[in-house]
């Protein structure tokens, strides 16, 4: 099996503070975070956003290699992960991911795709670490 990291530097308040994200790979390098991207819409990443693109990521290769077992290979496949996060209590929670993908899977019909996305979405990664509501809309192009 793997491990790998991604690391995260933070100085200053909740509010005023500034952070940096970087990750093994060099993928992200002092990469800026805070309050104000995070819950304000100002430039620099987030959590959210960062686990939006790991789940996509993971489940789309989760369903590539469900594919391969089906004897079926994607000509292309996007998926979006929509991370949700909610006030809940006296603290805040991711409470939903929302999954949309769209695939040309030349050899399948709809049902199939259907059912082969759901167990991608059951089955990768990161959809077993998150304890929260994820759905999935999956469309498949002709």
């Amino acid at each position: 099996m793997t491990t790998t990291h991604g690391s995260a530097k933070w100085q200053g308040g909740i509010k005023d503070g500034k952070g940096a994200i970087s990750t093994k790979s060099g993928a992200l390098s002092d990469y800026p975070y805070g309050f104000a991207s995070r819950f304000e819409g100002k430039p620099g990443s987030n959590p959210e956003e960062l686990i939006g693109a790991a789940h996509a990521a993971c489940f789309t290769m989760a369903l590539s290699l469900i594919l391969g077992e089906a004897k079926l290979t994607a000509e292309h496949m996007e998926t979006r992960a929509d991370v949700t996060l909610e006030k809940v209590g006296d603290g805040f929670a991711i409470t939903a991911v929302h999954l949309t993908l769209s695939a040309k899977i030349p050899g399948t019909d709809n049902a199939a795709f259907q059912e082969l996305a759901g167990k991608a979405k059951a089955g990768c990664p990161v959809s077993k670490l998150l304890n929260t509501k994820i759905t999935l809309d999956a469309s498949l192009q002709g």
